[in-house]
């Protein structure tokens, strides 16, 4: 018996749906890009509000961190190679919306030749028919994952990564110096330097839910 974090499962999420889509989907386009026959990019939004991100810190008495107002939200909306890790990334205090997701389209396009393939969630702005039209004509595959399976995109431990490194348990005076701290991360991401930390990270292993136990009611 260990002290453990408990973790949360998505009341939705549909197991079976899940391991087919892995199994049948998804699986076969990431040995392609094993293979280098196509390249595979994992894409989401982060939404960042400026207040404290709390964590673990060894310390001699309980510390507590300054909070801001809260209603400030920095957003990120990414992509990161499946077998490069390289990211791709552009940043607001806006809105994301489908204008957003088709400027990182066009990026990404304009980065790979040759086959590439997107897997995203069913967030209506990604989901749009302006999107899906620029993505058929920039020959981009768009993969959606099943409903409530945050599980099954590789940039979601990305975002976890990130806010370890730069966000939790650090005091941000206010919300352009938690923007600053980002997107230092980011740049430090793109330029390597944690690249040991990320290829274990970013494994080809996607947690299922089918037997997992579960707290009681």
């Amino acid at each position: 018996m260990q002290w453990r974090k408990v973790g949360s499962l998505p009341a939705k999420a549909d197991c079976d749906e899940q391991q087919a889509f892995v199994d049948r989907k998804l699986a076969p386009k990431l040995r392609e890009a094993v293979r280098g026959q196509r390249t595979v990019l994992f894409l989401d939004a982060s939404h960042f509000v400026y207040g404290a991100y709390l964590g673990y810190l060894w310390c001699v008495v309980r510390l507590f961190v300054p909070t801001g107002n809260g209603r400030q939200r920095y957003s990120v909306l990414g992509a990161i190679n499946a077998v490069t890790h390289r990211i791709h990334a552009i940043t607001t205090w806006g809105m994301v919306d489908s204008e957003f997701v088709c400027q990182l389209l066009r990026e990404i396009r304009s980065s790979y030749a040759g086959k590439i393939t997107i897997v995203l969630d069913n967030a209506s702005y990604q989901k749009s028919a302006q999107v899906i039209a620029l993505a058929r004509k920039l020959r981009i595959h768009l993969l959606y994952l099943p409903p409530y399976s945050p599980n099954l995109n590789l940039i979601e431990r990305l975002w976890k990564f990130l806010k370890g490194k730069c966000l939790n348990s650090r005091y941000h005076a206010d919300a352009k110096a938690m923007q600053s701290h980002i997107d230092d991360c980011l740049c430090d991401i793109q330029a390597e330097r944690y690249s040991e930390e990320l290829q274990t990270l970013m494994t080809h292993n996607f947690q299922s839910f089918a037997e997992v136990p579960t707290v009681a009611a």
